[in-house]
């Protein structure tokens, strides 16, 4: 018996690929408001403040 893909309601389909557009976009701007390298310095600020009480 060979698989078959049930089709997609035309309009959820265009809902589906509209909302996975609105994620692309948010996780785009969440990306740019605070990249990947500033978290990091953030995080190694705070280890080495924490290490400057502790010590």
């Amino acid at each position: 018996m060979a698989w078959t893909t049930p089709r997609l309601d035309p309009d959820r389909s265009r809902r589906r690929l509209q909302l996975l557009a609105q994620l692309a976009d948010a996780r785009a701007v969440r990306e740019r408001e605070r990249p990947q390298r500033a978290r990091t310095e953030r995080l190694r600020q705070l280890i080495a403040s924490r290490r400057r009480l502790a010590g």
